[in-house]
Protein backbone atom coordinates (compact mmCIF):
# COMPACT_ATOMS: atom_id res chain seq x y z
CA UNK A 1 0.00 0.00 0.00
CA UNK A 2 1.26 3.65 -1.17
CA UNK A 3 1.40 5.52 2.06
CA UNK A 4 1.66 9.36 1.99
CA UNK A 5 4.54 11.03 2.86
CA UNK A 6 4.45 13.71 5.76
CA UNK A 7 5.60 17.42 4.57
CA UNK A 8 7.77 19.63 6.56
CA UNK A 9 6.56 20.87 9.57
CA UNK A 10 5.58 17.76 10.43
CA UNK A 11 6.79 16.99 14.52
CA UNK A 12 7.09 13.50 13.53
CA UNK A 13 10.54 14.55 11.33
CA UNK A 14 12.21 16.73 13.86
CA UNK A 15 11.78 13.34 16.13
CA UNK A 16 14.87 11.50 17.58
CA UNK A 17 13.77 7.87 16.24
CA UNK A 18 12.79 4.83 18.66
CA UNK A 19 14.60 1.22 17.97
CA UNK A 20 12.31 -1.38 17.39
CA UNK A 21 12.44 -5.64 17.96
CA UNK A 22 11.65 -8.39 15.70
CA UNK A 23 8.90 -8.22 17.09
CA UNK A 24 7.00 -4.75 15.69
CA UNK A 25 3.89 -4.87 14.98
CA UNK A 26 2.98 -5.82 10.84
CA UNK A 27 6.73 -5.19 10.22
CA UNK A 28 7.29 -7.60 6.93
CA UNK A 29 3.99 -5.33 5.83
CA UNK A 30 5.46 -1.82 6.86
CA UNK A 31 8.39 -2.47 5.23
CA UNK A 32 6.91 -3.94 1.91
CA UNK A 33 4.63 -1.16 2.46
CA UNK A 34 7.85 1.19 2.63
CA UNK A 35 9.67 0.31 -0.65
CA UNK A 36 5.99 0.61 -2.68
CA UNK A 37 6.14 4.27 -1.36
CA UNK A 38 9.48 4.78 -2.63
CA UNK A 39 8.75 3.84 -6.00
CA UNK A 40 5.47 5.61 -6.32
CA UNK A 41 7.61 8.85 -5.18
CA UNK A 42 10.19 8.18 -7.45
CA UNK A 43 12.36 8.26 -4.24
CA UNK A 44 16.20 6.55 -3.70
CA UNK A 45 15.52 6.26 0.17
CA UNK A 46 12.68 6.89 2.68
CA UNK A 47 12.83 6.59 6.37
CA UNK A 48 9.94 5.81 8.47
CA UNK A 49 9.44 9.15 9.88
CA UNK A 50 8.76 10.40 6.73
CA UNK A 51 5.77 8.10 6.61
CA UNK A 52 4.57 9.40 10.05
CA UNK A 53 6.03 6.47 12.12
CA UNK A 54 8.91 7.30 14.67
CA UNK A 55 10.90 4.27 14.51
CA UNK A 56 14.17 3.69 13.44
CA UNK A 57 13.95 2.19 10.11
CA UNK A 58 14.77 3.11 6.70
CA UNK A 59 15.45 1.76 2.93
CA UNK A 60 17.72 2.66 0.67
CA UNK A 61 17.94 1.79 -3.34
CA UNK A 62 20.73 3.52 -5.28
CA UNK A 63 20.38 0.93 -7.82
CA UNK A 64 17.70 3.11 -9.19
CA UNK A 65 19.14 6.11 -9.12
CA UNK A 66 22.45 5.12 -11.32
CA UNK A 67 19.55 3.44 -13.46
CA UNK A 68 17.81 6.28 -14.71
CA UNK A 69 21.09 8.40 -14.86
CA UNK A 70 22.62 9.88 -18.10
CA UNK A 71 24.94 8.35 -20.17
CA UNK A 72 27.43 11.06 -20.04
CA UNK A 73 27.52 10.10 -15.87
CA UNK A 74 27.77 5.92 -16.10
CA UNK A 75 30.56 4.86 -14.19
CA UNK A 76 31.10 8.39 -12.73
CA UNK A 77 30.67 7.10 -8.80
CA UNK A 78 32.42 4.33 -6.97
CA UNK A 79 29.76 2.67 -5.81
CA UNK A 80 27.60 1.85 -9.02
CA UNK A 81 25.84 -0.10 -9.38
CA UNK A 82 24.31 0.42 -6.03
CA UNK A 83 22.78 -1.12 -3.31
CA UNK A 84 19.03 -2.15 -1.76
CA UNK A 85 18.77 -2.09 1.84
CA UNK A 86 16.45 -2.10 4.68
CA UNK A 87 18.19 -0.38 7.95
CA UNK A 88 16.64 -0.98 11.32
CA UNK A 89 18.35 0.35 14.79
CA UNK A 90 20.95 1.70 12.68
CA UNK A 91 23.57 3.73 14.11
CA UNK A 92 26.52 5.84 12.01
CA UNK A 93 29.90 4.44 13.78
CA UNK A 94 31.79 6.94 11.94
CA UNK A 95 32.13 9.25 8.36
CA UNK A 96 35.46 9.34 6.62
CA UNK A 97 36.73 10.65 3.42
CA UNK A 98 37.12 13.96 1.59
CA UNK A 99 33.64 15.61 1.87
CA UNK A 100 32.01 16.63 -1.41
CA UNK A 101 28.98 19.07 -2.44
CA UNK A 102 26.16 17.62 -4.16
CA UNK A 103 22.64 18.80 -4.82
CA UNK A 104 20.06 16.94 -2.30
CA UNK A 105 16.14 16.87 -2.16
CA UNK A 106 13.81 15.31 0.12
CA UNK A 107 10.25 13.76 -0.70
CA UNK A 108 8.96 15.24 2.46
CA UNK A 109 10.45 18.84 0.89
CA UNK A 110 9.34 18.91 -2.48
CA UNK A 111 11.01 20.97 -5.07
CA UNK A 112 13.55 22.04 -3.05
CA UNK A 113 17.32 21.27 -4.00
CA UNK A 114 20.31 22.57 -2.52
CA UNK A 115 23.98 21.47 -2.31
CA UNK A 116 25.02 19.62 0.87
CA UNK A 117 28.12 18.65 1.98
CA UNK A 118 29.03 15.37 3.65
CA UNK A 119 31.87 12.81 3.70
CA UNK A 120 32.48 10.42 0.95
CA UNK A 121 32.21 6.86 3.09
CA UNK A 122 30.36 5.81 6.03
CA UNK A 123 30.13 2.88 8.15
CA UNK A 124 27.22 1.64 9.77
CA UNK A 125 25.78 -0.77 12.24
CA UNK A 126 22.46 -1.85 11.69
CA UNK A 127 19.89 -5.03 11.69
CA UNK A 128 18.47 -5.62 8.04
CA UNK A 129 14.58 -7.26 7.69
CA UNK A 130 15.37 -10.36 9.67
CA UNK A 131 17.14 -9.08 12.29
CA UNK A 132 20.61 -9.54 11.21
CA UNK A 133 23.19 -7.80 12.48
CA UNK A 134 25.99 -6.06 9.59
CA UNK A 135 28.29 -3.73 10.33
CA UNK A 136 29.02 -2.15 6.69
CA UNK A 137 30.76 0.75 4.70
CA UNK A 138 29.53 2.08 1.99
CA UNK A 139 30.74 4.85 -0.59
CA UNK A 140 29.72 7.42 -2.92
CA UNK A 141 25.74 8.12 -3.54
CA UNK A 142 24.80 5.53 -1.58
CA UNK A 143 27.02 6.91 1.42
CA UNK A 144 24.97 10.36 0.78
CA UNK A 145 21.64 8.71 0.67
CA UNK A 146 22.46 6.49 4.14
CA UNK A 147 23.19 9.67 5.94
CA UNK A 148 20.65 11.75 4.62
CA UNK A 149 17.88 9.08 5.71
CA UNK A 150 19.79 8.16 9.04
CA UNK A 151 19.45 11.91 9.80
CA UNK A 152 15.85 11.24 9.46
CA UNK A 153 15.73 8.77 12.21
CA UNK A 154 17.98 11.23 13.96
CA UNK A 155 15.30 14.58 13.93
CA UNK A 156 17.62 15.83 11.31
CA UNK A 157 16.98 17.13 7.65
CA UNK A 158 18.84 18.51 5.30
CA UNK A 159 17.96 21.79 4.94
CA UNK A 160 19.84 22.26 8.38
CA UNK A 161 23.36 21.85 6.79
CA UNK A 162 22.36 25.04 5.02
CA UNK A 163 23.24 28.48 5.81
CA UNK A 164 21.20 30.47 8.13
CA UNK A 165 21.07 33.25 5.41
CA UNK A 166 20.10 30.17 2.88
CA UNK A 167 17.02 28.87 5.24
CA UNK A 168 16.10 32.34 5.36
CA UNK A 169 15.30 32.67 1.53
CA UNK A 170 13.87 29.48 1.37
CA UNK A 171 11.30 30.43 4.51
CA UNK A 172 8.37 30.95 2.48
CA UNK A 173 8.79 28.05 0.17
CA UNK A 174 8.84 25.93 3.69
CA UNK A 175 5.98 27.52 4.25
CA UNK A 176 3.95 26.75 1.36
CA UNK A 177 4.87 22.78 1.80
CA UNK A 178 3.52 23.11 5.29
CA UNK A 179 0.83 24.85 4.48
CA UNK A 180 -0.13 22.30 1.90
CA UNK A 181 0.20 24.62 -0.58
CA UNK A 182 2.43 22.43 -3.47
CA UNK A 183 1.11 20.16 -5.85
CA UNK A 184 3.21 16.85 -6.07
CA UNK A 185 2.68 13.64 -8.08
CA UNK A 186 2.96 11.07 -5.16
CA UNK A 187 0.37 11.20 -1.27
CA UNK A 188 1.89 13.56 1.26
CA UNK A 189 0.07 14.55 4.35
CA UNK A 190 0.22 17.98 5.98
CA UNK A 191 0.58 19.12 9.21
CA UNK A 192 -2.54 20.12 11.20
Amino acid sequence: MILPIVAYGSPVLRTVAKEITPDYPNLEKLIADMWETLYASNGVGLAAPQINKDIRLFVVDSIQLFANQDEEDKGKYADEPGFKKVFINAKIKECNGEPWPYSEGCLSIPKIREDVTRPATVTIEYDDENFIHHTDTFIGITARIIQHEYDHIEGKLFIDYLTPFKRKLLKGKLADITNGKIKVDYKMSFPK
